[in-house]
């Protein structure tokens, strides 16, 4: 309490005093000398026990809260003792006021340290739980503070401790999903380049000189040289995404529209691999806000995947649906589904859970659902997959127009 408050409280208490004498009969005079006296009995308590307390800082609480008990009864009975001199207090009465103000004053202090006692306690509940977040552990104590502010504080600092985990948990996925994708994508770099250099080196030193030959050995570096910018792309939009500086250009589309331009685009890779690809929308007149180029890019990612997972004669399906005030669009495919561990980190940066992948030479592998997700995201969307039937399903859900 400051100075000036604690003035403003004692000033009224004695205000209430004087009201209180005068109430008793006391003459105006006679209650101001008992205010007097009694006030000046106890602020020089007061002032003693100030003193008290600031030569006990440092010390436990419990002491602490002894002294003040003390100094509050005495107080009370100094003053007490000091208003008799206006009163026919006889000395058995005198007595009898010091021996009720001892006693309340063993019992006081005896309540304080007991008190004291179980603040200290509430203290070792409060340290174990802070060192348990300096050692990065969520460990509860046996017991909970009997206090309800250490209570809550102690509530408190265990949600804080489990965010904490939480968040050291999350930095230690991301972490292992940087190298990760460190691994993979230096593996992507590494394999093109060197048939690049090799076929490279073998033109300029003429190895190579039938036009056949050569022609194809161009056409080879062209093509590893379009993966290769492909996979540069993929890094710097899963940065973008990442660093939260992705800008998009929404506009109302019709979902029919959506639907059926990526089927276009899909179709010749599905006619290449020997698998049906087929879609429809349930509700011709749904309409999603969306940036073309960045969608487009999500549905064009999922059905390559399926289609690229989906073994000849398999089939492919996109579809789109009204859910619940938000556009359900799905790609299921007929891949024979994807295991259970895998489908927990499907959309993690890096991530590659099947190896057949890098055999094919698919430099995107490990990007591309990280990116979905994140365009996704983007869009104030979700996006989820799960096995069902013989194959897998991919879910993408964004609001409607």
């Amino acid at each position: 309490m400051r100075p000036l408050s604690a003035g403003s409280v004692g000033f009224a208490m004695l205000a209430a005093v004087y009201m209180l004498c005068l109430a008793v009969g006391s003459s105006p005079l006679e209650a101001l000398q008992l205010v007097g006296w009694a006030a000046s009995g106890a602020l020089a308590v007061g002032v003693l026990g100030s003193g008290v307390l600031r030569l006990s800082h440092g010390a436990a609480i419990a002491l602490q809260l002894g002294a003040l008990m003390t100094t509050a009864i005495a107080a009370v009975t100094v003053g007490a003792l000091a208003a008799t001199n206006l009163s026919e207090f006889s000395v058995l009465d005198v007595h009898a006021l010091l021996v009720a103000g001892t006693s309340a004053a063993v019992v006081g202090v005896f309540l304080a340290l007991a008190f004291g006692n179980r603040i200290e306690a509430d203290r070792d509940v409060l340290a174990h739980l802070v060192r348990s977040m300096g050692e990065g552990q969520t460990k509860p104590h046996d017991k909970s503070p009997s206090v309800r502010e250490f209570a809550q504080l102690s509530s408190e600092l265990a949600a804080t401790a489990t965010r904490l985990e939480e968040s050291r948990r999350r930095e230690r996925a991301l972490d292992t999903s940087r190298r990760e994708l460190i691994t993979w994508v230096s593996h992507d770099l590494r394999t093109p380049l060197a048939g690049i250099r090799a076929m490279a080196e073998a033109l300029a030193d003429g190895v190579v000189t039938d036009d056949e030959t050569v022609a194809h050995y161009l056409n080879t570096i062209q093509a590893k040289s379009d993966r290769l910018a492909a996979l540069v792309e993929d890094l710097f939009e899963l940065n973008r995404i990442q660093a939260g500086t992705l800008s998009l250009d929404l506009e109302s589309m019709p979902l029919v529209d959506v639907v059926s331009d990526a089927l276009a685009g899909a179709k010749p890779l599905a006619e290449r691999k020997g698998v049906v690809l087929r879609g429809a929308v349930s509700e011709p007149q749904l309409r999603v806000n969306i940036s073309t180029s960045a969608f487009s890019r999500v549905l064009d990612n999922l059905l390559a995947n399926a289609i690229r997972e989906t073994p000849t004669g398999g089939s492919v399906w996109l579809g789109g649906t009204n859910d619940d005030g938000c556009a359900m669009i799905t790609v299921t495919d007929t891949c024979g589904g994807i295991p259970d561990a895998d489908l927990m980190r499907l959309f993690d940066t890096g991530f590659r859970g099947q190896p057949t992948r890098d055999r094919r030479g698919d430099a995107r592998a490990g990007l591309g659902l990280a990116i979905a997700r994140g365009l996704v995201e983007a869009h104030q969307g979700a996006i989820s997959a799960d096995n069902l039937g013989q194959g897998c399903r991919f879910k993408v859900r964004v609001p409607l127009s």
